[in-house]
């Protein structure tokens, strides 16, 4: 019996480093040439439905090879019901479905073909395209779908509000900011699209389109700040087009000044597609030509973003090198080995040079003394650095300067801390591109409907900061800014033991973040906040072994987990959180592990259709093709490395 078990065992093993090594090797077979990683990053169906319409907009030669590949992808993402959802296999999305309709129909697809007939059935059902959110909304004025009536109030003016207006552009989020300065131009000249065809869509509504007014409030604004900003609206609208024209034209120039400090060359307006796609048009209606430096170069970016295949093809809200780079070093430095650990070491070396040493971001308005220091999510966005990034590059870089004893990375790792530690919020969390972006009541204007305006600290950010710091030595003891960590994620944790996640899908990976963070933080595995999110953890772990969250549970009204079907990357997470919180014992992990080789493909990866990212909770999702390539192997690999340790604690900060 004895010899069986051990036999047993040595085929677990066995088979457990199978797996570690047929992932490794996938993942390496993706690295590109200089050492770096970039996957596809795919959103849902309105980006590529934008980039055809902003091609009609501006009159460009029509390219049938492509929009053909691009109605072939939206036609596949259409949902059962009849219009598109913001994730795989999810519900029915209003402006996703205008959007992806109003593309297809712009493509070249018949009103009356099966999948446009279901779609536009689905959009009636359910009210008409006059539910479409703000940023539809605006689109539509500008193909002259809708009035200007039907979008709030912008004033280009706004760009010479002082800092202690109530409304000034340093008080909302960074991807707000890029956003709307262009389209505060566009609101201000009020543009017509080209649109060359013809093509509308006034079918889609229930009335009259253009005797639409403004939008309803949205479900998380709250009454009084509502009728308050609506009302204040109702009087911009009388007395904008009374403005001096001296005036518009001073915030417009300084609308184009602040946005061509910051154009970022091919990589673009804050690197992401809303604000490139809305520069290009601002400046079109200012008259600049097609070849035109500014928006040439603006406007060969957003073609960058194309992911064009031999049948489909879509556009992506921006490109994830850094991330991804960071995160599959970290899953190599897991899993070592002769061909793992120096594809790392290349990978951190290709990181370094992207540190952002010499140009003081917009986080500088409020925190003018700290030393810029930090990483882009893109290859470049130097105005915009981000701290998670930031966290988990320096984490990444640390854990190879323990392993070589060398030098060459201390000097990026000490101003990643120092960039972090001047960015920390009042209430202890971090951000993930501002600090004490707090005015929440900017987000009952009635442009915010999304209610993405600010940029708080979130418990998934904060513990990542904080296990950047207990990595790199810091205690509650010796550091204000690790205990104040510490002490703000003690006060997120909710009732059911878990903790919000916001930029990753949902609480499993929130928790995950907070467990590895605490960790690190050195917070006894005994501690009760400890037990209760590890209790949680093994409370919803699936029949099959694995974990699965969906993004329903980001829901204003939520009241507690629901199951979703499993994804190996929030399997990962699950595992990797209960093992910093010791328990890689547990027969959940031991489960967890299995269905992760289990469902190994032969070519050593994971299919993962679900979206398991976030862009803004209840708004925009992000499904990563690289989280199913690196997160299980470093789960895999850490499972087996804790294994073979007497202490059996993980000693790094994730």
């Amino acid at each position: 019996m004895h010899s069986v078990s051990k036999l047993t065992g040595i085929e677990n093993e066995a088979s457990l480093e199978a797996s570690i090594a047929s992932a490794t090797s996938a993942l390496l077979e993706y690295r590109r040439p200089d050492g770096h990683w970039v996957f596809e990053l795919e959103a849902d169906s309105t980006i590529p439905a934008e980039y055809v319409l902003l091609r009609h907009y501006l009159g460009e030669p029509v390219d049938a090879p492509l929009q053909a590949k691009i109605a072939n992808y939206l036609r596949r993402v259409q949902g059962a019901h009849g219009g598109w959802p913001l994730v795989h296999d999810g519900d029915f999305d209003m402006s996703a479905s205008v959007k992806a309709y109003f593309a297809l129909k712009m493509i070249g697809d018949s009103a009356d073909a099966p999948h446009m007939a279901r779609a536009r059935e689905a959009i009636r059902s359910r009210g008409g395209a006059i539910h479409s959110n703000v940023f539809t909304r605006f689109m539509l004025a500008m193909f002259g779908v809708l009035t200007w009536r039907s979008v709030p109030v912008l004033p280009v003016e706004i760009m010479l509000l002082p800092m202690w207006s109530p409304f000034h552009l340093n008080k909302i989020s960074y991807w707000a900011r890029t956003t709307i300065v262009p389209l505060m131009v566009l609101a201000a000249l009020k543009p017509r699209a080209k649109n060359v065809s013809g093509i509308g869509i006034d079918e889609l509504f229930l009335q009259e389109p253009h005797s639409i007014g403004m939008t309803a409030k949205a479900p998380h604004q709250s009454w009084g700040w509502f009728l308050l900003f609506r009302g204040l609206d109702s009087v911009l609208r009388v007395i904008e087009p009374l403005f001096p024209k001296q005036l518009r034209a001073r915030a417009i120039d300084s609308a184009i000044a602040f946005i061509e400090e910051r154009l970022n060359g091919e990589d673009g307006l804050g690197a992401i597609y809303p604000p490139m796609a809305n520069a290009v048009m601002m400046y079109e209606v200012l008259g600049k030509p097609a070849d035109y430096p500014p928006r040439a170069v603006t406007r060969r970016g957003l073609d960058r973003l194309l992911v064009i295949g031999e049948h489909e093809a879509y556009c992506q809200p921006c490109v994830s090198p850094v991330w991804d780079t960071t995160l599959a070093c970290h899953a190599l430095i897991e899993a070592g080995g002769e061909a793992a650990l120096p594809a790392a070491k290349q990978g951190l070396d290709w990181l370094l040079p992207k540190q952002v040493l010499d140009i003081k971001g917009d986080w500088a308005v409020k925190r003018p003394e700290v030393r810029p220091g930090g990483w882009a999510f893109q290859y470049n966005n130097a105005y915009y650095p981000d701290l998670d990034d930031t966290a988990v590059v320096v984490m990444a870089m640390d854990r190879t300067r323990r392993a070589s004893q060398g030098q060459e990375y201390d000097v990026a790792i000490a101003r990643g801390r120092e960039w972090i530690e001047g960015m920390q919020s009042r209430d202890g969390g971090w951000a993930a591109f501002d600090v004490n972006n707090l005015e929440y009541y900017l987000n009952n204007i009635p442009f915010s409907d999304h209610g993405a305006m600010l940029d708080p600290p979130t418990e998934d950010v904060t513990a990542r900061c904080c296990s950047m710091l207990a990595q790199l030595g810091a205690t509650a003891q010796n550091s204000e800014a690790l205990a104040a960590a510490v002490a703000y994620l003690r006060r997120t944790q909710l009732a059911e033991g878990s903790w919000y996640g916001r930029w990753g899908l949902n609480y499993i990976y929130g928790t995950w973040s907070v467990l590895c963070a605490l960790n690190a933080a050195g917070v006894d595995h005994q501690d009760p906040a400890v037990r209760k999110a590890v209790n949680w953890l093994l409370s919803i772990q699936n029949a099959d072994g694995g974990w699965g969250e969906d993004a329903t549970s980001y829901r204003l009204d939520y009241k507690g987990f629901e199951g979703a079907p499993t994804t190996a990357s929030q399997t990962a997470w699950a595992l990797l959180g209960l093992m910093a919180a010791g328990e890689v014992g547990h027969p959940a992990v031991a489960r967890g592990v299995e269905y992760l080789k289990s469902t190994q493909t032969e070519k050593g990866l994971w299919d993962e259709q679900r979206y398991t990212a976030t862009g803004f909770p209840r708004v925009f999702y992000l499904r990563y093709h690289g989280y199913p390539k690196f997160f299980p192997l470093w789960a895999l690999a850490r499972y087996r490395n804790l294994r073979n340790t007497n202490s059996r604690v993980v000693g790094v900060g994730m």
